[in-house]
């Protein structure tokens, strides 16, 4: 974050720190005390969906971990322009003192409710209780309450929300909201479909509307309008909306609206691409074009795009974006009939992703280098703690790639990251579920089965983390076997991994022809650099340690057809 910016948050912070104290200076002597009965629906969030908590830029999401207590908690994804404030609107009596309090995790964590009284605390690394009490005005009848974080802080937690006192009126809302009209669809695309509708009243207040594909609610929102997103191309799906108020009466579904999402042609996603990766700062960099003629593969993952300062784009941070070894690299690939998907990020070294200061700005530095290159395709290696296990900078990365992909139409986004050999560890579930929290689109969730530790089996420990990852897409995007294999790649370590994994020639034979018969989207191996023989030679960045034929892991990836 740059000073200017820190500057402009720290006043806001400040100046909302005043309105909170003075909201709680004003609620000290309360006429009534309520009976302490938990109002709230859904306060531990067990139920496995933040319904009926509506939270802005569907930035809201159940998580396993890290929890307060039971199974469940909130996880908000914060960004650099949205708080990710969930709230929850539930019927009240006048004139009544009601005390809240809830368990949160996280920089700069609210709680209070809607015009009145608020607490804040930050405790990035374990849960802490904030309470507050206020009291209803004399004619109020429903409050709106909340939790949120704070603009470019991280990913907040909530757990084990507390509102108690008596509920409406005196007694229980029965009457339900009127029902939705005129439910249409206002757009699409291969893998979303947008939706409207006219507003429904009720006798205390309309708090939600939940969206269902089929007879499965896919969205819950405060407006009258929706985008759903993760569906598959080609595919046709019929929506409806109900209304809910804050006692949790939901009216009756609207009209329903069938819409088929655009074609993305060739398969659920249609896109394949075999692009092991070439890296030309180091590993003796062999000819792109003799590999080329030699091996029949097309695409290379150019590795990588860093930072060389200021949110600038640049090869290796050094290497000039244009006009230097890699634009001549590039365009001699291309001169021969094959294309490239630049990797921007990695291991080490100064990352866009960490170092620009938001998403917009990271968004500026991805859309320099599509200029530059005229891209179908970028990657996004999110690796270390400076990127995978931030999830804020997690967030940054899935808005910024949503903006290009918004901008660029055609565009194939691609992340990839780490795993365990049973699939997702928390901070790859994190990120998938960032993804489908944000409406990212990301086009390929690729895994790096090596390095875990324990792979004397690389075929089968490579097949049990692809499983996992399936498992993962399913769960938290809702696709089915197929749709969830399109959506997956594999980036191997060719011979020698840095633990010693071995993944022989034979071996990635296997995992290739694995690939293709269950029809995944991409499959690269780190590097062409190091695709030649040095039995017994270690781990080293010219060649894979290990006998073999040169260029022969090459070759072998040529052969993914997806």
């Amino acid at each position: 974050m740059r000073i200017t910016d820190l500057g402009r948050s720290r006043r806001r912070f400040f100046a909302l720190l005043g309105t909170a104290a003075l909201a709680l200076a004003g609620a000290v002597a309360l006429p009534t005390t309520a009976q302490a009965a938990n109002i709230l629906s859904n306060p531990g969030f067990e139920s496995g969906s933040p319904s009926p908590w509506s939270c802005t830029g569907n930035l809201g999401s159940v998580v396993s971990s890290p929890v307060h207590a039971g199974s469940k908690a909130l996880a908000g994804a914060v960004s650099s322009s949205d708080n990710a404030q969930c709230s929850q609107t539930v019927p009240v009596q006048p004139n009544t003192t009601y005390g809240l309090s809830g368990w949160v995790r996280g920089n700069y964590v609210y709680l209070g409710v809607d015009g009145g009284a608020s607490t804040w605390t930050t405790s990035p690394s374990a849960y802490s209780q904030l309470s507050v009490s206020f009291t209803t005005g004399a004619s109020q009848t429903s409050a709106k309450i909340y939790v949120h974080g704070w603009y470019a802080q991280g990913t907040y937690y909530a757990d084990d929300i507390s509102l108690d006192g008596p509920g409406g009126g005196g007694g229980s809302d029965t009457q339900a909201p009127t029902t939705p009209t005129n439910l249409t669809s206002t757009g699409r695309t291969s893998s979303s479909v947008s939706l409207s509708w006219g507003a429904s009243s009720d006798n205390v207040g309309v708090s939600a509307y939940d969206v269902y594909s089929g007879s499965n609610q896919v969205l819950s929102v405060s407006g009258t309008s929706a985008t759903v997103g993760g569906l598959s191309p080609s595919t046709a799906y019929t929506f409806t909306v109900k209304a809910r108020d804050a006692a949790g009466n939901t009216s009756a579904a609207s009209n329903s609206v069938s819409v088929t999402t655009s074609a993305g042609g060739g398969g659920p996603t249609g896109f394949k691409q075999a692009a092991p990766y070439l890296y030309l700062g180091w590993g003796d960099p062999p000819s792109a074009t003799s590999v080329m003629s030699s091996t029949g593969i097309k695409w290379f993952t150019m590795a990588f795009m860093l930072d060389s300062g200021g949110c600038n784009p640049a090869w290796d941070s050094s290497r000039p974006l244009t006009g230097g070894t890699d634009q001549t690299v590039i365009n001699q690939i291309r001169s021969a009939g094959g294309d490239v998907v630049p990797s921007f990020g990695g291991w080490q070294g100064s990352k866009l992703g960490a170092n620009c200061s938001s998403a917009g700005a990271l968004a500026g530095a991805l859309q320099k280098v599509i200029d530059a290159y005229g891209l179908k395709a970028i990657d996004m290696d999110i690796e270390n703690t400076d990127e995978f296990e931030n999830e804020a900078v997690q967030a940054k990365i899935l808005t910024a790639l949503k903006t290009v992909k918004a901008n660029n139409p055609g565009l194939r986004t691609i992340v990839t990251f780490g795993t365990s050999t049973t699939g997702p560890t928390y901070y790859g579930n994190r990120l998938i579920e960032q993804a489908q929290s944000l409406n990212a689109g990301i086009d390929v969730f690729t895994i790096m089965p090596f390095d875990f530790g324990g792979g004397s089996d690389m075929y089968g420990s490579t097949v049990n983390a692809t499983e996992g990852l399936k498992a993962k897409l399913k769960s938290t995007f809702g696709w089915d076997d197929a749709t969830a294999y399109s959506h997956i790649g594999i980036s191997g370590m060719n011979g020698l991994s840095d633990q010693q994994e071995n993944t022989t020639p034979a071996i990635w034979s296997q995992i290739r022809d694995w690939a293709n018969s269950h029809h995944i989207a991409r499959l690269a191996y780190w590097a062409v650099n190091r695709d030649r023989s040095c039995p017994g030679g270690g781990v080293v960045s010219n060649c894979s340690g290990i006998s073999q034929s040169t260029w022969q892991f090459t070759s072998i990836t040529a052969g993914f057809t997806g």
